[in-house]
């Protein structure tokens, strides 16, 4: 009983280290970010993968992708859940078994996952200048309340591409544009969340989109509105 609660306590002490973030955006929907400092063995040590996720991780070259891989496996530990509670559809979309809402992101040494009552997506991307060089294949409505001269000019592009790419995965439909269907309204850096909309054929869309920054890196995560 004493060395079955110390290797608890040990697990549990183990998984708080690299658990960079936790925020409670509203009661139903909690993301967790995950600063990725740890070996491929330790991560690969300390989950338990299901043979599609075995399969998938065999056929990644990359000890990046494996560590990015398997630090979203950490994060569902995080959250109470195993791999085992994870399926894609065939859309290539997360979902849960017990039907709540999951996405899921990484970039570089960081990982994301939120989990949520409601619709959910998310994203991390770094902020970069060479996003500027991309902002027509992404940016459609929102020239109209952009300025390249503006000090948060990059800063405010990586939301808007966080924010689209966030709809996207929770939409999940194939042949949208973040051109065309995909629209941002304007923001504050200040403000931290803003409303998106979804346009697909002659429907509208309404969201919530909830961004911030640390340590270089911009997230978003979008949820339906109420």
């Amino acid at each position: 009983m004493i060395l079955s609660t110390a290797k608890i306590i040990i697990n549990f002490l183990i998984l708080l280290m690299p658990l960079y973030k936790s925020i409670e955006v509203n009661s139903q929907t909690n993301v967790k970010i995950w600063q990725i400092s740890e070996p491929l063995d330790f991560l690969t040590s300390n989950v338990e993968l299901n043979s599609a996720s075995l399969k998938r991780l065999s056929t990644m070259k990359s000890s990046i992708h494996k560590c990015g891989f398997l630090s979203v496996r950490m994060l569902l530990k995080a959250f109470g859940y195993t791999d085992q509670d994870l399926y894609y559809d065939h859309f290539g979309k997360p979902l849960l078994k017990d039907g709540r809402f999951i996405s899921i992101t990484h970039s570089h040494n960081y990982a994301a996952v939120v989990i949520s009552n409601q619709q959910v997506g998310v994203d991390i991307e770094k902020q970069r200048a060479k996003i500027a060089k991309i902002a027509l294949k992404f940016v459609g409505y929102e020239s109209n309340y952009l300025d390249k001269k503006d000090p948060d000019y990059i800063k405010k592009l990586t939301w808007i591409w966080c924010i689209k790419e966030s709809l996207y995965k929770l939409y999940s439909k194939s042949g949208m544009s973040f051109k065309k269907h995909f629209l941002v309204l304007p923001f504050a850096v200040e403000d931290n969340n803003t409303t998106a909309w979804i346009k697909d054929e002659n429907t509208l869309k309404n969201f919530k989109g909830v961004f911030f920054e640390f340590d270089g890196f911009g997230c978003a995560l979008t949820i339906p509105s109420v």
